[in-house]
């Protein structure tokens, strides 16, 4: 077999955007953009993996967004080049249940993800900031009750002004286990389908493009990167990752205030680098 192992064998790269590719000031690195044209060139697919919403992935990767694969809301949307490969929603018949468990603990602000667009009932700051960064398409509504059936609803997001695992993470998922709860960050749950995760979506994106595992390499910093991480050959976590993740991923790389995913793309595009 010619060539590197690389160029013969990686064909698939995701990763985890908010601690991870972004840098502190929640921006793609500029020097991203050339990489990922040059993956492309080489035929290797890139794929930004978020919790975010895909009208805000859409609008950071404008400069190559018709070459990349988006993972958005977690795992329950997958789209490429404008289409809906994949969609894993919430239920309808769920929701309300879920609300009014999420209303009960104090300091919590819910939003409800939708596939085009997301919704917030609380107006207060920071959340209604953060809430307005990461998600484009953002509606201020008098209730989240009546959002549902207006469309699918890929994720439930939850700002914990406490900090998501002192407070959300210990009371909700005995709430609501009907449904995931997992960590995203450290102001953020996100609580969606129970098959619903990074990982799935993997699943779905290998059998769709027929790549195995050896083929794939995926990085992330917190505990809702994890099983796409496991899906992947070639699995890494940046240095600033939530310490339990990094536990059980070994693979470390800088930063992303250093810069590590891209300076990794690099190594991967260099012609001696060996996976």
């Amino acid at each position: 077999m010619g060539g590197t192992l690389f160029e013969t064998m990686l064909k698939f790269i995701a990763t985890d955007l908010d601690g991870t590719l972004l840098d502190q000031n929640q921006r793609v690195p500029e020097e991203a953009f050339p990489v990922i044209r040059e993956l492309t060139r080489r035929g290797i697919l890139f794929c930004p993996a978020s919790g975010r919403q895909y009208a805000n992935l859409k609008k950071l990767f404008a400069p190559v967004e018709n070459d990349v694969l988006f993972i958005a809301e977690n795992g329950a949307l997958v789209r490429y080049r404008g289409e809906t490969l994949y969609l894993n929603p919430i239920p309808d018949e769920l929701i309300k249940d879920a609300l009014d468990a999420i209303r009960s603990i104090p300091n919590i602000f819910p939003m409800l993800c939708g596939s085009e667009n997301s919704y917030i009932e609380n107006s207060e700051n920071p959340f209604h900031t953060c809430a307005c960064l990461s998600y484009t398409n953002c509606v201020q509504v008098g209730s989240l009750d009546d959002v549902v059936g207006r469309e699918k609803i890929c994720k439930i997001a939850i700002y914990d002004t406490l900090g998501s695992h002192n407070n959300c993470i210990k009371y909700l998922p005995e709430k609501i286990p009907f449904l995931r709860t997992t960590l995203s960050g450290a102001d953020w749950c996100d609580v969606s389908a129970l098959n619903a995760n990074k990982g799935d979506a993997m699943r779905f994106i290998k059998q769709k493009f027929s790549f195995n595992a050896d083929e794939c390499a995926a990085f992330g910093d917190h505990m809702n990167d994890y099983e796409m991480l496991l899906e992947c050959g070639h699995a890494y976590v940046t240095e600033n990752a939530y310490p339990p993740l990094k536990k059980l991923i070994r693979n470390v790389v800088p930063s992303n205030r250093d810069g590590g995913v891209v300076l990794k793309l690099k190594e991967f595009l260099s012609k001696e680098q060996r996976l």
